[in-house]
This record gives C-alpha cells, structure tokens and sequence, in this order.
C-alpha cells in the first residue's frame, strides 16, 4: 500500500537527541574523552572569567564547537551556527537542547576569542595525550619532528616599509609596483598583520607572508604529543624542536638519562642542532644532507655510522613521513593552511586546537584495535 505523502503534524517531540546518535558513532568515544579533559580543565577556565557579570557561553561548548568546526571542514563560524541551528548530530556534540537557541556568530566569535588568548589550547591537547586511554598508545622513546608554513591573514600588497612614505595612494586595495624594489623582514613589515614574515620554503620558491607551525610525533601510532606556531625564520625548525623536547620530558617527569630517539628530515641535520640533541641523550635519527655545494664539495653531515648502521634508524626514517599525515590534515580538512587570525598567539592557539583535533579523530580506531 502507497503511504500518503503528508506533513506531520507533531507538535512536541519526545524523542532524545541522545537516541538519536547511533551507537557506534565514533563522535560518541571523542565526547567521552573530550568531556573528562573539559573537566579537568575547568580550573583554568575559572582563572580567566570573572564571577559577576551576565553569563557568557561555557567554554566547555566553545571548545566542542571549535571541534566541530574542525572536524567537517566547516569554513567559518557563520555557517558554523547555520549549521548548529538544524543539524541534531551537531546539537548533540556541542550541548544543545533540541529547543535551545543557537548563539550570533559575532558573540560567539567575541567569546572564542577568550580562549585564544589564554593558554587553553595547549593545555587541552596535553589533556588528550595524558588522558588514560591515550596514554597507553604513546611511544615514550621514539618521536619524530617536523615544521610547515602556515599562511598569514595578510597579502603581500601589505607589506611596506617600516617608515611608511611609500605612496599608498586611494582606497583600500590600492595599486602598487614593487617592480625593481627589494622587500626584506628588516626592512619591510605587514600593515595588516606586524608578527606575520615574509619566507619561502627552498631555492625557486615564491617567498610569502607566513608563520612557522611546529609538531612533535610519538611514533608508535602517530599521535601528536606537542605543538605550536613561531615566527617564520631559517632557525625557528630546529629551535623549536628542543623546545618541544624539552616541554614533552617535563610534563612526563622522564630523566634526562633517558634515551629518545628523534627523527628528521634533511633541513635537521646541522652541526649544532645534532650536538643539542645529543647533549640532551636524543639520537638524532636524521635525514643526512650530503649534496654538493656550489664549490663541487661534499656537505659535511654529523650523522656517520654510528648512528646509521643501526636498523632502528631505517624505521624512524620511515615512520617519520606519517608526519605529512598530521599536517596534511590539520591544514586542508582542520582549515589551518591559510588562518583566519593575526598574531602570532592566536594562530598558535588554532594550530594546536587543530592538531588535538587530528589526535581526536585517530582515537576511535585505535581503542578499537587495542581494546580487547
């Protein structure tokens, strides 16, 4: 029998949203894991709102819905709340009743931007990888690193000079001719954005406005184990790896004594880089960069047999590609190849909310497979 095509005509609904997500949707373990690292940061979140005043939106549902947004690709907190508004799985994640108004973009945005400027986002990624479950899939031996460029909210028309009197003629995007006229970091700065700095990433490339992103690997199951953003330089790579050694080594109480291994690729292996490391009891598992100089020499590497002589090194030369992985995500389906911030903190809060995210949507397979 043919049903009859009708408009309902249910006023009231008693259907939970909580019955409306499937079982096995992989939302429901991320919300387990993301809500127990919530809760243990809500003494920071009391340190940075203050206890008289009209109720703001909980960061705990800020942080949900910068997840969201990073999760499904969504391209700007206007179609965020659009898509909030109607979408039950969305509701659901976030914390919204089915009956309850979803918020402007532009509160939304102004009550987003009280989190980018504390240190939230640093600590919610240590929050996931310190959490029970994600703790026990992390190598504490082997990590590999690597840095990519994160494009600044700034165009190159914005780069001036920095005692101005170049001409700027009419109107917002005007015309101009940098033909014949040389445009460096000491002498030029972005209007639009001061921290943002011009670099490009090898000989023949295009220089741009752009900020350094930074990741530390574990290599067990590539999961990200620390990360952030620098201003753009020829050393920002390696200095911000033993930083993030350093960092990682701290927060896990782990000896100085205790040997790592670090994996790199080619850009790593410099002389005093692989002596840092080495100080500091880390194999630099390096990509070696023995190419000919202009002069017809061989570039001296300090990375000889007694590093690659052991198989452990053709392993970490491998595993250590899975980085691409995590930038290749955060940066086309997190939304972090071009930010939408200026200044260097507040990108850098974005970057490492994108890389907690990346660990996120790793975590349903991998309890999966452990579990027994």
């Amino acid at each position: 029998m043919r049903g009859e095509d009708r408009k309902s005509g249910s006023l009231f609904s008693y259907v939970d949203l909580e019955a409306r997500v499937p079982r096995r949707h992989p939302l429901r373990l991320i919300r387990v894991i993301v809500n127990e690292v919530l809760f243990e940061l809500s003494p920071d979140f009391e340190a940075i709102y203050s206890r008289i005043g009209r109720p703001s939106i909980a960061p705990e549902r800020l942080l949900r819905a910068l997840l969201l947004q990073a999760f499904y690709t969504i391209r700007s907190e206007r179609q965020l709340m659009e898509q909030l508004d109607f979408n039950l799985l969305y509701r659901w994640f976030v914390g919204l009743g089915v009956d309850e108004a979803v918020w402007d973009a532009t509160v939304y945005c102004k009550n987003r931007d009280r989190l980018l400027k504390a240190e939230i986002a640093s600590k919610f990624l240590i929050g996931i990888i310190e959490h029970r479950k994600v703790a026990r899939l992390l190598s504490r031996d082997h990590f590999s690193v690597d840095g990519t460029l994160i494009d600044a909210w700034a165009s190159m028309k914005s780069f001036r000079p920095k005692g101005g009197g170049d001409g700027d003629g009419g109107g917002r995007n005007a015309e101009q001719d940098f033909h014949g006229e040389k445009r460096s970091n000491e002498s030029h700065a972005s209007r639009t954005d001061a921290e943002a700095r011009l670099y490009r990433k090898g000989n023949g490339r295009e220089s741009r406005l752009c900020y350094m992103g930074h990741a530390l690997m574990e290599n067990r199951n590539g999961l990200v184990v620390g990360g952030g953003v620098t201003i753009a330089s020829g050393t920002a790579e390696r200095e911000a790896a033993l930083d993030l050694i350093d960092s990682h080594r701290q927060r896990q109480h782990a000896s100085g004594k205790r040997r790592i291994t670090l994996a790199g690729d080619k850009g790593y292996d410099v002389e005093a880089f692989v002596e840092d490391l080495r100080q500091r009891t880390a194999t630099p598992h390096i990509a070696v960069q023995d190419h000919l100089t202009k002069t017809g020499k061989r570039r001296r590497t300090k990375i000889d047999g007694r590093t690659t002589r052991h198989p452990g090194y053709v392993i970490s030369q491998r595993i250590r590609k899975r980085i691409e992985e995590v930038f290749g995500w955060a940066k086309v389906q997190g939304g972090q190849h071009k930010t939408k911030f200026r200044g260097r903190e507040r990108v850098d809060a974005s970057f490492t909310l994108g890389l907690a995210a990346y660990n996120l949507i790793r975590l349903p397979k991998l309890l999966a497979e452990t579990e027994p």
